[in-house]
């Protein structure tokens, strides 16, 4: 993962870019082309007195840790069966209805094959740091609840099945990311260009068929319910008075 070689603050994923939006805008208002104040502290994303481990590397964690055992109670970690997946929380309508709210959040944390996991933990890793340093552990929590969700109930609402994956809380983290650092430049948050037509290019080759059963509503769902919490989150922040 790619550092900014002026602040040392990790890079969006595929960026190319060696010094961090943050940075740049800074440097702007500095030479007095930019009139949005930036905040001047050496190291924008550490919390004094916080934890090191965060909640994105417990998701992390037990993500990979519930991937490995499917694997291994299946015998293969490239086609892991529907009823392996329900057996560990995947969402079933019936079952969720009937009492197992928990697989309206434990879903997230099931994958059905390697590059499923591989593109979600990827994405994970960064939207949700990036996310989690600016809005702290308790309301990235809530953030991500949220996204899950909205995001599994459209899915099941629109299909029905049974599904699991983290993809539909990627794309809420990144639209979050994208709407909250578009529409407040001092929250710290930036998600470039490339990033983000990768993601909706993406979504839309989904949306086709070509790479088979995937949860669609999820994703576009997930992504709407994160926009949404970003400019909400915005425009409470805009009406605070500046301390």
């Amino acid at each position: 993962m790619a550092n900014c070689i002026r602040c040392g603050r990790q890079l969006p994923p595929f960026s190319f870019k060696r010094v961090c939006q943050w940075c740049v805008r800074h440097e702007a208002a500095q030479r007095g082309e930019d009139d949005d104040r930036q905040p001047v502290i050496s190291q924008p994303w550490v919390r004094r007195g916080e934890s090191s481990i965060t909640l994105t590397q417990i998701l992390f964690g037990a993500c990979i840790a519930v991937y490995v055992a499917m694997a291994i109670a299946s015998g293969s970690p490239t086609n892991i069966p529907g009823d392996i997946r329900h057996h560990f929380g995947a969402n079933f309508g019936p079952d969720t209805l009937s009492g197992q709210w928990w697989q309206l959040v434990t879903y997230m944390c099931l994958h059905g094959g390697v590059w499923h996991i591989v593109f979600n933990m990827w994405w994970l890793t960064d939207l949700g740091a990036l996310a989690e340093r600016q809005l702290r552990s308790f309301w990235f929590l809530l953030l991500v609840l949220a996204i899950a969700i909205t995001s599994n109930g459209a899915q099941y609402w629109a299909h029905g099945s049974a599904f699991g994956g983290m993809s539909g809380v990627v794309y809420g983290l990144a639209g979050y990311v994208w709407i909250r650092g578009k529409l407040d430049r001092g929250s710290g948050l930036y998600l470039d260009s490339q990033n983000i037509v990768y993601l909706l290019v993406w979504l839309v080759v989904c949306f086709t068929g070509m790479v088979g059963p995937v949860a669609n509503i999820a994703h576009l769902v997930g992504l709407l319910s994160g926009m949404s919490c970003g400019w909400i989150t915005a425009q409470f922040r805009s009406r605070k008075p500046d301390q």
